[in-house]
């Protein structure tokens, strides 16, 4: 007979059972249930709810049946429906009577969202440290590239000359971002909701705040209701990990296309790439490939989780059983895709004279040719027609700029002094850029050392 069963004069469907059954999928929660009915047992006791020598064998057997669990002696059963009736039928199983004392006081309700938060709070820590090491990993690479110059892109097309430092530390920029944001996170989800019961609370003298520190938590939910309700906390972890592999995703497209033949800016490590069936030649990309496939499948979790809640009344609703599926397949999955793409790009093979190639290639100096006619006299919109056609004209011969000989110089513009050449080279035009976010070395240097503290 089920635990719920005392109402009903028929047993459920077989089918049934396994429609509404949740083990298969949150018996990974094992952890945090049994450390919540801890908590939640040690409450009952001390608040003499139940007797002190019931919650004092509740607490040891469910110990007990913890190591159990992880030595992999405790079979789950489907007909149980969940991990919190399996947990509860084992322990009943146990000590008999004193079992059924456990639930007094709480509803499946509030201890689903009590073991989900705590299993994502542990979890965020997880994914955080693996940030952390992709975060130290570009600090590194952008250390060792701060001379290396590559040109920057808009709409794909050459714009002007960087340093791949300075493109790296833009990844750490947005990487840290991911870090505060699941920082912020954390702060909002740090709230205990057991003592919501099933929607209304309990007239049990339940001791809320003393669970909410048994388990670490630094406040309680405030609304009964919505402590039962509440998904926002999934919601917004999925959100957070969508913006990883967001930003994992268009990294992934730019070693993807820089490992190609066409850009040649970098070839993968053999142990980070795969061959063909069929062609003998291939070296593919295939991690930064399934790092951007995987992306859209974290999408699909939020936006499941999001469709999911999108109209559910107050306040529990079976609905919300979906909820677990979608967040632990988006944790799998970033916690899959962040150590392997941070050891990926580790190992990856700069090829810094291509890149220099490709910097000098595609006119990245026109506007530091502009910029020099400006502060000999020229307004900046002469300025820039006279560069543009400096650039038909260059188009025309296959030539760069700084190629130009000083006759073609004042044929363009009797501005042009010797001092252009050096003024228009790859080093000046970045290191020129000496303003804070600038390419240039020393800004870079400091924003090498300004990561470095942050991950510290």
């Amino acid at each position: 007979m089920k635990l719920w069963g005392g109402r009903f004069s028929k047993a459920t469907d077989k089918n049934v059972d396994d429609f509404n059954s949740s083990i298969r999928f949150d018996a990974r929660l094992y952890e945090e249930d049994i450390t919540g009915s801890i908590a939640h047992a040690k409450m009952l006791g001390k608040q003499n709810i139940i007797p002190k020598e019931d919650s004092e064998k509740i607490v040891k057997t469910l110990g007990e049946i913890l190591e159990d669990i992880k030595a992999g002696k405790v079979e789950f059963l489907v007909d149980a429906e969940d991990i919190h009736m399996n947990i509860e039928t084992i322990l009943t199983e146990r000590i008999g009577d004193a079992g059924k004392r456990l639930h007094t006081g709480r509803s499946r309700n509030d201890q689903v969202a009590l073991d989900l938060r705590m299993y994502l709070l542990k979890e965020q820590k997880n994914v955080e440290e693996d940030l952390k090491g992709l975060l130290a990993c570009l600090t590194d690479l952008a250390a060792q590239h701060v001379d290396t110059i590559m040109p920057g892109y808009t709409h794909l097309q050459k714009a002007q000359p960087i340093t791949l430092a300075h493109h790296l530390l833009a990844y750490f920029e947005m990487f840290y971002r991911d870090l505060t944001r699941l920082q912020d996170w954390q702060k909002r989800s740090d709230v205990m909701p057991l003592g919501s019961g099933a929607l209304a609370g309990t007239t049990y003298p339940l001791d809320r705040e003393f669970v909410a520190r048994e388990l670490g938590f630094s406040d309680v939910t405030h609304n009964s209701l919505d402590g039962v309700s509440d998904r926002d906390f999934v919601i917004e972890f999925a959100f957070c990990l969508s913006l990883i592999m967001t930003h994992l995703s268009r990294f992934s497209e730019e070693v993807i296309l820089w490992n190609s033949h066409e850009f040649g800016f970098i070839e993968m490590d053999d142990a980070y790439s795969t061959g063909s069936s069929i062609m003998p030649q291939k070296k593919n990309p295939d991690i930064a490939e399934l790092v951007r496939g995987k992306t859209g499948r974290v999408y699909g979790d939020l936006t499941s989780l999001l469709v999911t809640m999108k109209s559910l009344p107050l306040a529990y609703n079976k609905d919300m059983q979906e909820d677990k599926e979608p967040i632990f397949d988006a944790l799998d999955t970033i916690k899959m895709c962040l150590p392997i793409f941070t050891a990926m790009i580790r190992t990856m093979k700069v090829n810094k004279e291509r890149m220099l190639h490709g910097a000098k290639g595609g006119f990245t100096n026109a506007t530091d040719v502009a910029d020099y006619l400006v502060k000999k006299g020229l307004p900046f919109r002469d300025a820039h027609a006279v560069v543009g056609k400096m650039v038909a004209y260059a188009l025309n011969h296959n030539k760069n700029l700084e190629e130009f000989t000083m006759d073609e110089l004042k044929n363009c513009s009797d501005i042009f002094e010797s001092d252009v050449y050096q003024a228009i080279s790859m080093e000046t035009c970045v290191n020129g850029r000496n303003i804070i976010g600038g390419p240039a070395k020393e800004r870079t240097l400091a924003e090498i050392d300004r990561a470095k503290s942050y991950i510290k």
